[in-house]
């Protein structure tokens, strides 16, 4: 029996849940599957060598023929990093994605060489029709032009996924259509996906206008150069900064490759403008810096973004200044508190100012609503049921409990892992059959090459080094010496025995074995087994062991 044979609508998470980040969810009705975005998370110092993770595809690869389209709710990495690796794994028929997100695919897509040509451009007012389901739109609040939530009208009932958001009456950008919700909520909606990043703060988020009034007074009031490192895909925070800019007289000059692409498309499609207040970092530092503002990457610490190289003092177009004001417009994600930490102090040791996000100084806000916000979206949805989504676990049980509050019964929420499956029929639902999902890592072009197995190695030689035992074989006979080398197991110089007495060691394995064995692997695990206990015996630690034999005809 295949899976899913029926006509009720399966609902399921390949990413997002009990994580932030990774978003990919599915809808699938009869032979028809609609995937709402493609994200990515970046990995920890846990995973070496890995640049990103991806959802697993392997559900999808099996039935593609039934996908009808990736709808994307915006232009932010967690929601659009994943889809060169998907259109490289999966047949898509086609993309929907709001303007300024097909922009940033494109940007993304011509980078891998991808030629896609069915990628189009969705507005609020656009409405989509599959012979099983239909989809329309609502414009939402949030860091990106653009963001908008989903509404799946399918023959079992009504499904609203919100996408990122938070409710700003004061917002840079057109405010969401809560018009438009609650007419939503009040035409019914059986079940209701919303966002859950900031569904452990309390109150009301800070609206963009604060942020707003902040950045001007500085940027206003500081008679020096001034250097802002925020997310470069906040382009509303960048739209404020360049208008501000122009309104101070202050030249911009952009560091970052990100930061460059979104600036760039922002232009190009009219959500920022003043072009002619962009200069060349050349040309910045011609000029006096109460002219200057500087606008990088960098705001999480990365060691190789432009603000971490400012810091250092090796960045080669820009030098700490005694009047300089960097201001962090971010907020930390999860893991990179230490490395910002490690940037502002590098910063104060050059003797500049540092301005930071506090309770008395509103230079960043966050693009995902508080409770408050969650609780008006419930209100507005009215859903029959509810399923927490984008969030670690303890965000997705923290929403389900505002849902209780919001009178949805207990039994109606579900705090679900990927994978998992709620089956909507006639607006009923139930739990179903899990489908495959996990991680992917990606290590540079190659996709899921890195397994389990691999990252443990890449973990131990981190942390223990690698013995590298190289020899000469020819007619089942040892020819020469054996030679070892080590990398970032011990002190070369102050080990010269240890070294010798692993290289007696090696040699005595290898001629008493050699002979027995024809098999050059079993070799090969019999000088490992070895060495490994010898090494452990003396050192307590457990390197790698690479034999390298040379077989000599």
């Amino acid at each position: 029996m295949k899976l899913f044979e029926n006509v009720d609508t399966k609902i399921f998470a390949l990413g997002g849940l009990g994580e932030v980040g990774k978003n990919m969810y599915c809808f699938m009705t009869g032979d028809e599957i609609i995937i709402t975005d493609v994200g990515i998370t970046f990995p920890s110092g846990e995973l070496p060598g890995v640049d990103y993770i991806i959802p697993d595809f392997t559900f999808l690869k099996k039935n593609e023929k039934k996908i009808k389209a990736l709808i994307i709710t915006h232009g932010h990495e967690d929601h659009i990093g994943g889809i060169p690796f998907l259109l490289q794994t999966v047949n898509v028929p086609a993309i929907y994605s709001p303007n300024q997100a097909v922009g940033l695919i494109q940007k993304k897509l011509e980078e891998r060489g991808i030629n896609y040509k069915t990628l189009y451009a969705y507005n609020e007012d656009t409405i989509l029709k599959f012979k099983n389901m239909s989809v329309e739109f609502f414009r939402t609040t949030h860091s990106i032009p653009d963001s908008h939530g989903i509404v799946i009208h399918t023959p079992n009932g009504t499904i609203v996924t919100t996408g990122d958001f938070k409710f700003d009456l004061t917002p840079i950008g057109p405010i969401a259509n809560l018009h438009k919700m609650a007419a939503i909520g009040e035409k019914g909606v059986s079940l209701l996906l919303s966002d859950s990043t900031n569904a452990l703060n309390e109150g009301m988020s800070v609206s963009e206008s604060k942020v707003d009034e902040a950045l001007s007074s500085m940027i206003s009031s500081h008679n020096g150069r001034i250097i802002i490192a925020t997310f470069a895909s906040n382009i509303y925070r960048l739209k404020h900064i360049v208008d501000t800019c122009k309104r101070n007289n202050r030249k911009i000059a952009i560091f970052g490759r990100s930061m460059e692409n979104n600036i760039e498309i922002s232009l190009k499609e009219g959500y920022i403008k003043h072009k002619e207040i962009f200069v060349t970092p050349e040309e910045a530092n011609r000029l006096d810096g109460n002219k200057v503002c500087l606008l990088c990457t960098g705001s999480q610490g990365e060691p190789l973004a432009a603000l971490s190289r400012i810091a250092n003092g090796t960045h080669k177009q820009i030098k700490i200044q005694d009047d300089d004001l960097v201001i962090f417009s971010s907020s930390a994600i999860p893991g990179n508190a230490l490395s910002i930490s490690k940037t502002i102090n590098k910063l104060y040791l050059q003797g500049v100012k540092v301005c930071t996000n506090t309770s008395i100084s509103d230079v960043h806000t966050s693009g995902h609503g508080n409770k408050e916000e969650l609780k008006l979206m419930l209100r507005l949805i009215k859903p029959k049921y509810f399923m927490p989504f984008h969030g670690e676990y303890r965000m997705l049980k923290s929403h389900a409990d505002l849902a209780i509050e919001c009178g949805i019964p207990k039994e109606n929420t579900f705090i679900m892992e990927n994978g998992d499956v709620l089956s909507l029929n006639k607006g009923k639902i139930t739990k179903d059959k899990n489908v495959q999902a996990g991680d992917v890592y990606v290590d540079g072009s190659r996709i899921g090459e890195i397994g389990v197995a691999v990252m443990k190695e890449r973990k131990v030689m981190s942390s223990d080094g690698i013995v590298i035992v190289t020899f000469n074989i020819k007619n089942n006979n040892l020819i020469g010496d054996v030679n070892i080398t080590t990398r970032g197991f011990v002190q070369i110089q102050d080990n010269i025995e240890l070294l010798k007495q692993i290289e007696r060691v090696s040699q005595k394995t290898i001629t008493i074995n050699i002979s027995k064995n024809n098999n050059l692997n079993e070799l090969k695990l019999l000088l490992i087994n070895e060495l490994s206990e010898y090494i452990y015996n003396k050192t307590g630690r457990n390197p790698v062991i690479l034999p390298i034999i040379t077989n000599i005809n």
